[in-house]
C-alpha cells in the first residue's frame, strides 16, 4: 500500500518507529517530515499528508502530533479527508470499515510505540465495508462538506 507519513516535533520519535514498521511490512512510504525534534507547526505537515491522499500519491496517511487532536482537527478541515484520532485498535479498524477514514492521527505523547504499531496494523488491514448504512452516513458528511464550501464568500 502507498502510505504518506508525517509528524510534528512531538511525533518525531514515534514516526521513526512507524516508518521502520511500514517499510519492513513492504509498504511504499512517503515521509513528508518533520525530520527532527525541533519545534514545528503540525498543520504544515498535516496538510502535506492530506495533499498526498488527495493527489493519489498515497492511499492512506498517518499523522502524529503530541496528542493527535490538533492533527485530526487540521486534517478534517481539508475537503475529501476523513481523519480519525485513534488510540486503540478497535477505533482504527472500525474507523476504516464504517467511516472510511483515510488518515490515522496518533498522539505521540499519548500512545506507546508497541500500541501505536498495533493501531497502525489494524488501520492498514481494514477496508471500508461498503455497507449501505455506512455509505449513506459517509455521503451525508461529504454533502455537508460541499454545502459549507458553497456557502463561503
Amino acid at each position: 500500500m502507498r502510505i504518506t507519513l508525517g509528524c510534528d516535533h512531538a511525533g518525531f520519535e514515534l514516526k521513526r518507529i512507524l516508518l521502520g514498521l511500514l517499510k519492513d511490512a513492504g509498504h511504499e512510504v512517503e515521509d513528508v517530515g518533520t525530520y527532527s525534534c525541533d519545534a514545528v507547526d503540525y498543520p504544515d505537515y498535516t496538510r502535506k499528508v492530506a495533499e498526498a491522499i488527495l493527489s493519489g500519491r498515497a492511499e492512506r496517511g498517518l499523522m502524529i502530533c503530541g496528542s493527535g487532536v490538533g492533527a485530526s482537527v487540521a486534517a478534517n478541515k481539508i475537503p475529501g479527508i476523513r481523519a480519525g484520532l485513534c488510540h486503540d485498535t478497535f477505533s482504527a479498524r472500525q474507523g476504516v470499515e464504517d467511516d472510511d477514514i483515510n488518515i490515522l492521527c496518533l498522539g505521540g505523547r499519548v500512545v506507546g510505540s508497541e500500541l501505536a504499531c498495533e493501531i497502525v496494523r489494524a488501520f492498514l488491514a481494514a477496508r471500508f465495508s461498503n455497507a449501505e448504512r455506512h455509505k449513506r452516513r459517509r455521503d451525508k458528511v461529504t454533502a455537508w462538506e460541499n454545502e459549507y464550501k458553497e456557502r463561503r464568500p
